[in-house]
């Protein structure tokens, strides 16, 4: 049984990786942070390059693809702090099956965030509709976004008060529960890339940095504290390739599958960034570093969708109920 991606993946991430590196990087994060500036690549780009509308079917416009298909140009997307967050086309995908507005977030004439309650809603800046859950039917409709002081200004977060709204399924807990749990998997991959690259920055800095005639790296406490996060990072990896797999294949697998890949991003993504910023030392706590800005995503990340706790809790009642 292989358990890496095919090459087909492989050349997906390349094409994710060229073209979200040319249009998305931690400098453009530090200047939403600046002076307002919007998230890179923005909407329009996502969606017009394709790769936000991955799992949208053909017949509504979309690429006909896959989560896992998806999840793979998240990771690439998250190693640049790219906003918005892949995760809600991807819960907007799950929702609006079978809909008419699916083919109108294809072509980018919908701009949708997804509301849970009890905290700020992910990309809601810069959304016109918005999708809840209220007694138990799936409602969709405008509102209006307060803006959040933002930790990391790449996520858009807000405060939505629902307009008027339409009802699109009665009876939708359990398509909610399929979007949510779609969301955590494509969370888990931005946080995986997020997480891959912070390590890749402690790796270099450590080969460089020279102390007492000798390079960082060849210490002891430098080199177990980076392996420690590279073990991490690879668990991730395992957990985030399940979980969209799951999604695809395996459904009464993926509730599982994407708690585990969320709980797991959140903890190994803020111990990956508290690592780099010890190993860089002084530079590390600087605002013109980057590692700050990676700092500010595992921040945001633990509390999306969940929290990190509460996706431990449900790992270990699924696992024993299995």
């Amino acid at each position: 049984m292989n358990f890496d991606l095919d090459q087909d993946h492989l050349d997906l991430a390349d094409a994710a990786r060229d073209f979200l590196s040319a249009t998305a990087s931690p400098a453009a994060a530090r200047a939403a942070l600046d002076d307002g500036a919007r998230p890179q690549p923005g909407r329009a780009e996502l969606v017009k390059s394709g790769f936000a509308t991955i799992t949208i079917p053909e017949h509504a416009g979309g690429g006909g693809g896959t989560v896992l298909d998806l999840a793979v140009v998240a990771e690439q997307a998250g190693r640049v702090l790219a906003g918005p967050s892949l995760v809600s086309f991807a819960r907007a995908a799950v929702l609006l099956a079978g809909d008419t507005r699916l083919a109108d977030l294809a072509t980018g004439e919908l701009s949708v965030a997804v509301v849970d309650d009890g905290g700020p809603v992910l990309d809601a800046a810069g959304a016109d509709t918005f999708l809840a859950l209220r007694k138990g039917s799936l409602v969709c409709g405008p509102g209006t976004v307060t803006a959040r002081e933002p930790i990391d200004p790449t996520r858009g977060l807000g405060d939505v008060a629902l307009g008027e709204t339409t009802e699109l399924v009665a009876d939708a807990t359990e398509l909610w529960q399929r979007g949510e749990r779609v969301g955590r998997t494509i969370l888990a991959a931005e946080g995986l890339g997020a997480a891959a690259r912070v390590l890749e920055m402690g790796v270099e800095y450590a080969k460089q940095r020279f102390a007492f005639g000798r390079a960082i790296g060849s210490y002891q406490a430098v080199k177990h504290l980076l392996v420690d996060v590279y073990v991490e990072v690879e668990q991730l990896r395992s957990l985030v390739w399940w979980a969209a797999w799951a999604a695809d294949h395996a459904p009464d697998e993926l509730p599982l599958a994407s708690a585990a890949a969320k709980a797991a991003a959140a903890t190994t993504l803020e111990h990956a960034t508290e690592a780099v910023v010890q190993v860089h030392g002084g530079i590390g706590f600087t605002w013109e570093h980057d590692a700050h800005l990676y700092w500010r995503r595992a921040k945001v990340d633990r509390l999306l969708l969940g929290d990190d706790v509460g996706a431990y809790d449900e790992v270990a009642r699924l696992a024993v109920a299995r």
